[in-house]
């Protein structure tokens, strides 16, 4: 019995020496590349800072939540919107909210050059746009529908998607007296999405529908610190026209709460190989 068993230990031990264990992940250096790598990159671009933290910040929360990079541009800071207070004053203060909100929302802030209400629709600022979208390298790209009330809404609208063709283009310089440094073209951006802003709803339809369940409290919170939407300076209920607007399409989508966002007419066909079940 004992030499059996001396015999058997023998052979555990050589077997051992050959026989690789299994290899084993570290899960922090998986976290730390997810991190360093962020699955896309997505560029909200806004006529007025508050636009697309409110018509759409419950979904960039949730995908900066799911690891992507999210960045606010803000054309104007929409500085002409208190009566009781200077465009210079009000437009300081507009600065801090949007960095203070956008970065509770997980995303970072870039404010353009341009004054509220006179948003140039020309293509020194289709350049500028075009040299910011090089520069962040978006994947998707976020901003108001083509038709609005107000005129800086389809300013940005069409600016924005002249902008991303413009950014494609080698021999297109982007240099403008707001941006003096030339980047390489960009050719990454995937797709354009069209927020649903109250301002902007003619001819929109609601064609992607977001759960945006999980990060619907975060959104609250955070665009409430806009004084604006707090509901202290407009008559317009902001928050809870957009709260209100979440479980509408939210109940249409079949989600608890919802935000949706609109794409080009061309962009909308299904591709199937199959019928599919």
């Amino acid at each position: 019995m004992k030499e059996a068993l001396r015999s058997y230990a023998v052979l555990f031990s050589i077997l051992f020496l050959f026989v690789k264990p299994a290899a084993q992940k570290d899960p922090r250096t998986e976290k730390d590349y997810e991190m360093k790598e962020p699955k896309r990159t997505i560029l909200a671009i806004g006529a007025h800072a508050g636009d697309m933290e409110i018509a759409c910040g419950a979904v960039l929360a949730k995908q900066a939540q799911m690891g992507d990079r999210v960045v606010f541009l803000h054309l104007t800071l929409g500085e002409g919107g208190n009566p009781r207070m200077s465009a210079g004053q009000y437009g300081k203060q507009k600065k801090r909210e949007a960095v203070e909100v956008d970065s509770l929302l997980g995303g970072e802030s870039i404010f353009g050059p341009y004054k509220d209400g006179e948003l140039p629709d020309d293509q020194a600022a289709r350049r500028y746009v075009a040299n910011v979208i090089r520069k962040v390298k978006p994947t998707d790209i976020i901003t108001h529908w083509k038709n609005s009330i107000h005129p800086d809404h389809a300013s940005a609208h069409a600016i924005t998607v002249d902008a991303v063709l413009l950014a494609s283009l080698p021999s297109v310089s982007t240099l403008t007296p707001y941006s003096r440094t030339e980047f390489p073209e960009w050719r990454g951006v995937r797709r354009i999405l069209y927020t649903e802003n109250w301002e902007d709803m003619e001819g929109y339809q609601p064609y992607i529908y977001v759960d945006v369940t999980e990060s619907f409290d975060v959104w609250a919170k955070a665009v409430a610190k806009y004084e604006f939407i707090g509901g202290n300076i407009s008559s317009f209920p902001y928050l809870n026209y957009y709260k209100a607007l979440a479980t509408v399409r939210g109940a249409e989508g079949g989600f608890r709460y919802a935000e949706t966002f609109d794409i080009d007419k061309f962009e909308k066909k299904l591709k199937w190989r199959s019928l599919e079940p």
